[in-house]
């Protein structure tokens, strides 16, 4: 199946998409390769859809997987309190914007 420039220019005014007509010729040649192929595929015969009855697939239990850190966080915290990481005050450092 073919696709036509002026099935190109159509589609782009509804997309509302500027398309030149070095494109246009590209987005023929490439959907109708597409077309194309879309239709060999209707030739496949698919066979019978394979079912699997309920309990016989094999998956792998639910549940959480743990993802522990390379180290500790007290291995690599300045400082901790009651499990929390302690930073200092905003503007601490670097004298906060106040002039003295």
């Amino acid at each position: 199946m073919a696709v036509t420039r002026d099935q190109i220019r159509h589609i782009a005014a509804l997309a509302e998409l500027a398309v030149d007509d070095a494109a246009a010729a590209e987005l023929e040649r490439q959907l109708t390769r597409i077309l194309d192929y879309v239709r060999q595929l209707e030739g496949v015969e698919a066979g019978e859809p394979h079912v699997v009855a309920a309990g016989a697939a094999r998956l792998r239990p639910d549940g959480e997987a743990s993802d522990p850190l390379q180290r500790a966080p007290p291995d690599f915290a300045p400082a901790m309190a009651q499990g929390l990481f302690v930073v200092p005050r905003l503007g601490a450092l670097g004298g906060g914007g106040e002039e003295s």
